[in-house]
């Protein structure tokens, strides 16, 4: 009870019910404005903690993106160096070798042992930077591991039968007719 209520009790004005009705009242008023003060913090702290939360998944897709495209370019890299340390520079000629690019049909003049070789499966042709490059099949596999894109002709090499012929002892007569 404070001075006033005191005072205006003491000069007979207020009746006692009627002071402690005021005070209940007060304090009945107090604590629904601190519920729901509570209220409104508990609902701005959810809010705070949600945008949080939306900002780390938020980094954590935006570093995922980072990594892959720092992958991406480092298997690039090792692309590049793997055709240009194991390419073929002797390979000019005049035996056309003709393959496809890019739904394009384009030709490499080849020497022909070279063209032999591509034939049979030993080396590849490459593209790099809209060029072509020769390199030996075991290194256009491991282009192909990482990116087949740069592989434009890689040929199966030829199965060899290791065994023997049947009919090799025998010889073919000349003036066989079918």
């Amino acid at each position: 009870m404070n001075n006033l209520q005191a005072q205006l009790l003491n000069a007979g004005l207020v009746d006692k019910k009627k002071v402690s009705k005021v005070q209940k009242d007060k304090f009945k008023k107090n604590r629904q404005q601190r519920s729901q003060n509570q209220a409104q913090t508990d609902h701005a702290k959810l809010a705070a903690l949600q945008a949080i939360e939306e900002k780390k998944e938020k980094d954590r897709l935006l570093n995922q993106q980072k990594e892959e495209k720092a992958r991406a370019k480092a298997i690039i890299a090792q692309i590049r160096q793997l055709i240009l340390d194991n390419q073929q520079t002797a390979y000019h000629g005049t035996l056309d070798y003709n393959f496809q690019d890019n739904q394009k049909i384009k030709k490499i003049g080849l020497n022909e042992d070279i063209h032999r070789a591509v034939s049979q499966g030993k080396l590849a042709i490459v593209t790099l930077d809209n060029q072509y490059y020769l390199v030996a099949a075991g290194i256009a596999e491991k282009i192909a591991q990482r990116d087949p894109a740069y592989i434009l002709v890689l040929n199966d090499k030829p199965i060899q039968d290791d065994t023997p012929d049947a009919y090799a002892d025998y010889a073919i007569p000349d003036d066989l007719m079918w």
